[in-house]
């Protein structure tokens, strides 16, 4: 699914997240990816709020600098809208139309849905298959975006030197990325899996059965609010204390005072998602959850997770499978792992057929 697309190979993804740019390159075939190229690259504060774009020039020079530490010379990139920037709905239609006709129908079909007017809207639409007792209809995901949302991703990848060849969605890239890490969870495929996507300032959830989204939903909560308790408590810059939390040197105190109070809150913000949840749908359990985003690499947080809820947890790692290049240091890798869902599902679309 991509709001803005044509096929080509290799791309890197770019995941656009509120405090850092993330690439990714992965090589090799399905079921034998290979790690190419990485980095990490932090923004400066405020040029991405609550994962909306405000200054594009200052997230495009990160990219170009994220692209190259990696040392990717791929100049071709898919990047994501973020969830709630996305309308979706399944709107059945005929059987049997040609892809213009299904196109120029869902056009019309789209405006009762879309509360803008349609030359403002990017979209795009996937066949899912046909509508349960009735041959003669098919389903059809259709996801529309402000194009406002589309442009400023893309105007950030052309000032990082890169096109943009598709704009996912940050939902189906989780999506894409979780059919990586089956083997991980405790489940069948058809059971309910949560994901927990908690970065540095938005928390989102996404609900999948049979590897399809069927609830998402964010929520503003995240790694800042711990970076921020640490720049209070210990009189540190927003730099200082984000090195700090990664490498250590904080007081004894740290971890009594700080961390596992944090650690508490994020695990009842994960239970208050998973309870809009339950409000909103037919089931009242999930089978798993999975955590994944920077706060995920916090130790212990799943084993509390799983001793809170009462839900077998797992943190997220995509890469677990995979082989890397020399070029790859294995180890940051490792380290950043759960927090590259986004950026490892959409460098999956370079293996689209």
């Amino acid at each position: 699914m991509a709001l803005f697309a044509s096929r080509t190979t290799p791309l890197l993804g770019i995941d656009i997240s509120s405090t850092a740019v993330k690439v990714l390159q992965l090589g090799g075939s399905p079921g034998r990816y290979r790690v190419e190229h990485y980095a990490v690259e932090p923004l400066p504060p405020n040029a991405v709020v609550e994962k909306k774009i405000v200054e594009v020039e200052a997230v495009g020079e990160a990219i170009r600098r994220a692209v190259t530490r990696s040392g990717s010379r791929v100049r071709n990139a898919v990047a994501a809208v973020p969830g709630n920037a996305v309308i979706t709905k399944v709107i059945p239609m005929q059987a049997g139309l040609s892809e213009d006709e299904l196109e120029s129908q869902i056009q019309v079909e789209a405006a009762q849905y879309i509360p803008y007017p349609m030359e403002e809207v990017a979209f795009d639409f996937e066949v899912l298959g046909p509508v349960r007792d009735n041959p003669e209809m098919v389903q059809v995901l259709l996801v529309a975006s402000r194009k406002e949302n589309v442009d400023l991703r893309v105007g950030a990848l052309q000032v990082g030197g890169l096109t943009a060849k598709k704009i996912d969605v940050e939902t189906f890239a989780v999506e894409n990325a979780v059919s990586l890490i089956h083997d991980q969870l405790s489940v069948p495929p058809d059971a309910l899996i949560a994901v927990f996507d908690i970065g540095a300032t938005m928390t989102g959830m996404s609900v999948l059965r049979n590897q399809r989204t069927i609830y998402t939903r964010e929520q503003v909560f995240g790694g800042k609010q711990l970076t921020d308790e640490v720049m209070r408590r210990y009189g540190l810059s927003y730099e200082e204390a984000g090195l700090a939390k990664r490498q250590g040197g904080l007081p004894d105190s740290y971890e009594v005072e700080v961390l596992e109070p944090f650690k508490e809150s994020l695990v009842q913000q994960v239970s208050r998602l998973l309870q809009f949840f339950y409000a909103g749908s037919e089931f009242n359990r999930v089978d798993q959850v999975v955590l994944a985003g920077g706060c995920a690499s916090i130790a212990g947080i799943a084993e509390m997770a799983e001793e809170y809820l009462g839900i077998p947890s797992v943190v997220a790692n995509p890469l677990a499978k995979m082989s890397f290049s020399p070029r790859v240091q294995a180890q940051a890798l490792a380290q950043d792992a759960p927090a590259l869902m986004v950026a490892c599902g959409l460098a999956l679309r370079s293996f689209d057929p």
